[in-house]
């Protein structure tokens, strides 16, 4: 799906034009959590899907509901993810950003650390930098 979009769009920034094309889909359904407004999963890279109710995609959907008309300062959207956490968002603000509808966001959630890694570098490397 991302590579027929990416045939028929390439979306560019408003302010950066080096932020350009299509990255990452969303596939969206009705909630099953009570009190949650839509169900997400967010695919990304390859075969990468996001498992959380993911901040991105949250902040993404909350923009396209304002731009419909459907969220206005103040309202809250709570964003379930397909394992069933959610995510609460909040629109603190509407703006125009250079002609186009946007929104500053707020995310509330949780999360877990579910791995630690640590990294040595040899001194005597000649690229311990990278």
């Amino acid at each position: 799906m991302r590579q027929r979009v990416r045939e028929i769009f390439e979306p560019v920034h408003p302010l950066d034009p080096t932020i350009r094309g299509v990255s990452h889909v969303m596939w969206t359904d009705r909630p099953r959590s009570p009190g949650a407004h839509a169900r997400n999963a967010v695919f990304y890279g390859d075969r990468a899907i996001d498992r959380s109710p993911c901040g991105t995609g949250t902040s993404a959907r909350m923009a396209q509901l304002a731009a419909r008309g459907e969220l206005r300062p103040g309202d809250t959207f709570v964003h379930e993810s397909i394992i069933g956490s959610c995510f609460t968002g909040r629109v603190l603000e509407a703006l125009d950003l250079a002609g186009i509808e946007a929104i500053i966001p707020s995310i509330e959630g949780s999360a877990w650390a579910t791995g630690y890694n640590i990294l040595w570098i040899d001194p005597r490397q000649p690229f311990p930098a990278g």
